[in-house]
């Protein structure tokens, strides 16, 4: 009997041990199951569905209020391998307009990716395929349309300094897990520049769908989704009218023009010549279009304004050397020199156009005497009686003024241009085995010197203000807070103030008093300029020309180059007088100086444009 008791006993413990068990087991399900939806959630993946949420882009606006960019309404067909189970293949096929190898390549493509996550079958379907699709879902399982939205240009301009959207790249998506596969990123200009700004912040919709690929409404109603956050809106510091007025002058041309306003220096303009409609770059033929402009041998992809690095500024440069010659003490505003038709030393000569000749310091700007600045120059370097310590003087100086270094504006490509240094001669000649002759065509801004257009016109802009400038920048606001600190900066020149007036005096003299420039001077607006012509050994020389305007107010400083133009004064200096006035009067009233302009094809026939 004991035994049998003590049997019972245990058979008791055992039992209780298991019921113990199962309703510990009925108890978590139950917790599961009704009480903690979390898990719910997870178990019915199955039949819910993520979409994502694409914010509106931000919109860019130029200075005046007119609309630059905007979004326009795009759709992707998306799949999800796993659900996508008794497609009807024939109608998917039928609506898209694609082969049945076609769909089933897609099909390996986005299962490699992921059984999973969704991801796109067809991009940006237009709006009547988006209808037909939405009648046809149901036959479509694991299959819905993803709404995005496209860039749209209201105007064809400003294709270099906007930039455009594409499809981010593998490398992105490695380095920043908030964009997903198919997501659009900036690829070029602004909208590179500013795309965390731009962007906006995705937000997420759980959708419940039924066997038949039918959408049942949201889960929770909506108690999981987030919501999405639209771009911020951009001001740009372009003026529309400007900008487009400027590509119109450069049209069959190729070169640049920028345009600064010196109190501040935001971009009026940016034209970079050729140019593209921005359109081009938008939806499915993106790929394609992008391929010709590539393939266009007129490189109209290619930022003359900010990238064309290699080529010299010319006789523009002979400012920045009137400017240290007065700052070192080697010559004043009354300081003259004779031409005999260019600069001799020896059995150097270095020519000279024909003008009157002895000449001052404001003359010389005036006729552009390549003699003066031979002199100046030679004198510049050997002040101190050792050449090299002159030229790093002198070096010091040109280089405050922005030239030979980047300014960090907020475009993604910018060229630092080339001012040589000490070590550059060193190795070429020989340490400290040069001196001022060697290195004379640099007198007139020849040489190993190189600018871009920007560079230019920032050194105009400084010469505006009497010394100083700010960095060159392209957004004004964002949201209607302005731009950072570091646009705001004032950056001075290592010039004392004092030198600037004769100088400028020269550059009013250059269209008033029968200078380079006088054919395309304004009767009413005073504009400083200075010509240049920098020598292509390929062919025509290039046109240059600065100028800012108006000379005791200055409102807008610029740089033109025109590539295989000829002198400065034919094509750059009446480029430059036709955005003057159209910037300050809104108008055009000098149509003999504006119709050869516009007339003009300067694009070599051999180059072919291929888009």
């Amino acid at each position: 009997m004991a035994f049998e008791s003590k049997h019972t006993d245990r058979m008791y413990v055992v039992m209780g041990i298991v019921l113990l068990v199962a309703i510990t087991f009925l108890g978590r399900l139950f917790y599961i199951q009704v009480i903690d939806e979390s898990y719910r959630l997870s178990a019915e993946n199955n039949v819910l569905r993520y979409e994502t949420e694409y914010p509106a882009r931000g919109l860019m606006y130029d200075r005046n209020g007119e609309l630059l960019v905007y979004n326009e309404a795009a759709y992707d067909l998306m799949v999800v391998p796993r659900q996508a189970t008794e497609v009807d293949t024939a109608t998917i096929c039928e609506i898209l307009g694609i082969e049945r190898d076609q769909f089933t390549r897609r099909m390996v493509k986005a299962k490699a990716y992921s059984w999973r996550k969704p991801s796109v079958f067809e991009k940006q379907i237009s709006a009547e395929t988006y209808a037909m699709l939405q009648e046809k879902l149901y036959r479509l399982k694991g299959f819905f349309v993803q709404k995005r939205t496209l860039r749209k240009y209201p105007k064809p301009i400003a294709a270099h300094l906007l930039g455009y959207v594409g499809e981010a790249s593998q490398r992105k998506l490695e380095e920043d897990p908030y964009y997903k596969r198919g997501d659009y990123v900036g690829i070029s200009g602004l909208e590179k520049s500013y795309e965390e700004e731009l962007r906006g912040k995705k937000g997420v919709k759980v959708i419940m769908v039924d066997v038949f690929n039918r959408t049942k409404g949201s889960y929770k109603d909506g108690k999981y989704d987030t919501v999405a956050v639209a771009g911020k809106t951009i001001t740009c510091s372009i003026d529309a009218e400007l900008q487009a007025y400027g590509e119109k002058l450069m049209q069959n041309k190729t070169g640049a023009i920028v345009a600064l306003e010196p109190s501040s220096g935001e971009i009026l303009a940016l034209i970079s010549a050729p140019t593209f409609d921005p359109n081009l770059l938008v939806g499915r033929v993106r790929s394609e279009n992008y391929v010709k402009l590539q393939k266009d041998t007129l490189k109209p992809l290619f930022n003359r304004a900010l990238q064309s690095e290699q080529n010299p500024p010319g006789s523009t440069f002979k400012l920045i050397n009137a400017l240290i010659g007065q700052q070192v003490g080697v010559v004043n505003e009354n300081t003259t020199y004779r031409c005999p038709r260019g600069y001799v030393s020896g059995n150097f000569r270095m020519g000279c156009h024909d003008h009157r000749s002895p000449l001052n310091l404001r003359e010389s700007i005036q006729h552009s005497c390549n003699a003066y600045y031979g002199n100046v120059f030679r004198n510049i370097i050997d002040h101190t009686g050792k050449p090299w310590e002159g030229f790093r003087i002198w070096r010091q100086h040109v280089m405050s003024f922005g030239l030979g270094r980047k300014f960090f504006t907020d475009l993604p490509i910018e060229y630092a241009g080339i001012v040589p240094s000490n070590e550059f001669y060193d190795k070429h000649y020989g340490k400290n085995r040069w001196k001022s002759l060697t290195i004379i065509s640099l007198a007139i801004g020849q040489g190993e010197l190189g600018t871009t257009p920007i560079q230019l016109a920032n050194m105009t802009a400084a010469i505006a203000n009497r010394g100083y400038y700010y960095p060159p920048h392209l957004v004004k606001a964002i949201d209607g807070e302005l731009i950072s600190n570091r646009f705001t900066e004032r950056q001075n020149t290592t010039i004392d103030k004092k030198y600037f007036d004769p100088v400028i005096d020269g550059m009013a003299m250059v269209f008033q008093q029968g200078g380079t420039g006088y054919r395309s001077r304004h009767d009413s607006i005073v504009m400083c300029g200075k010509t240049g012509t920098a020598q292509n050994p390929h062919g025509e020389d290039h046109s240059i020309f600065v100028c800012f305007a108006p000379k005791d107010d200055p409102k807008i400083a610029l740089a033109v180059f025109v590539e295989n133009a000829g002198g400065g004064s034919q094509y750059g200096a009446p480029i430059a007088s036709l955005m003057v006035e159209k910037y300050l009067t809104d108008t055009i009233q000098r149509p003999h100086l504006e119709k050869p302009i516009l007339e003009a094809n300067l694009i070599d026939p051999k180059l072919k444009v291929v888009h």
